[in-house]
């Protein structure tokens, strides 16, 4: 009967860690689209010097993409 229970708790805390790791990257995803919209009304307001006054937040979008992507429980190597 110990081997069950000790399987069980480590299936239980396989889960939860599945489930903190797939909230943890739709925060992160979130955060990234905060930014984007942010991005679209400095682009809104500023015009024709977008490229300039926005520099900064189009930089951090440009990283957000790249590194906060929702990810799966699952990683498969291609």
């Amino acid at each position: 009967m110990p081997l069950d229970e000790a399987r069980v708790a480590e299936y239980k805390a396989r889960l939860a860690e599945r489930e903190r790791i797939i909230r943890e990257s739709w925060v992160r995803s979130v955060e990234a689209q905060l930014v984007r919209e942010k991005l679209d009304r400095c682009y809104e307001s500023e015009g024709v010097n977008h490229l300039e006054s926005c520099k900064d937040l189009r930089e951090r979008y440009i990283d957000m993409l790249r590194d906060n992507r929702v990810k799966g429980y699952k990683n498969i190597d291609v």
